[in-house]
């Protein structure tokens, strides 16, 4: 499993706004509908083109259980198109899958991000860590093969993958490090490095507990996941408490 936290040390986490100032996604993605590889404008027919061959890759995705399966050449046969015309807007399958994830990750707010924003009360603080945990972990369960291939590519190399693994668990990641009363995220303190752990343990279980082959090999009568879960919150709680209770001013 790729190092979240040594590579949140790479990338850059703070600015006033908490937005990390490189070219924001939704401009990416702009530029990646309004022309193909080539730089030439798309109109309908180029935009539709692009649409297809996602969708023909979200087929596939939904499709398998084995997202190794995923190619370029049978994305463009499913697509309908060939693959030199597939290669005019996606330069290989790393940009194809993350074309697949924009959509994904544009619900994170709304699916999870949003639960630890609002400052979790002392009185409340393991059934809060726990509505946040099942609802992270409901996210993974419905995106469980993009987000499995997105990881499994990361710890094949790719560092495109692996950027869009860990800015994924940065806000949530710097959300916490306010929940424990401490200043804006920075790097290498208790505090952050807290946070990294709550959150890299966190996407373990939901990693581990989505993955079909371990799934079965763990079939018993009683889920353990709702095990699982609770284990989680109680871990957030105890972090968040301590941490508190540490940067409280003397």
């Amino acid at each position: 499993m790729a190092n979240i936290g040594k590579l949140a040390n790479v990338i850059p986490i703070t600015s006033a706004s908490g937005a990390i100032r490189r070219k924001s996604a939704a401009e990416a993605e702009r530029e990646a509908v309004a022309h193909n590889l080539n730089g030439q404008r798309l109109g309908r027919k180029g935009r539709d083109t692009r649409d297809r061959i996602i969708a023909a890759a979200q087929d596939m995705l939904a499709e398998t259980e084995d997202a190794g399966l995923v190619t370029l050449s049978e994305v463009a046969r499913r697509a309908s198109i060939r693959i030199g015309t597939l290669y005019l807007y996606f330069a290989d399958l790393t940009e194809l899958i993350l074309a697949v994830l924009e959509p994904v990750m544009a619900t994170m707010e709304d699916e999870y991000v949003h639960l630890v924003r609002e400052y979790w009360p002392d009185a409340e603080l393991h059934d809060r860590a726990l509505t946040f945990v099942q609802a992270y972990f409901g996210f993974w369960e419905r995106h469980s093969r993009v987000l499995h291939l997105r990881n499994s590519m990361a710890d094949r190399g790719d560092m495109r993958m692996l950027e869009h693994r860990v800015r994924s668990a940065i806000p949530v990641m710097r959300l916490l490090v306010t929940q424990m009363d401490s200043r804006p995220m920075e790097r290498g303190t208790p505090t952050s490095s807290m946070a990294t752990a709550l959150m890299t343990g966190l996407e373990r279980v939901a990693t581990v507990m989505t993955d079909n082959k371990i799934t079965k090999v763990l079939n018993e009568p009683v889920n353990p996941m709702d095990y699982l879960l609770e284990a989680e919150a109680r871990l957030f709680e105890l972090a968040i408490r301590d941490q508190r209770r540490h940067n409280q001013p003397v």
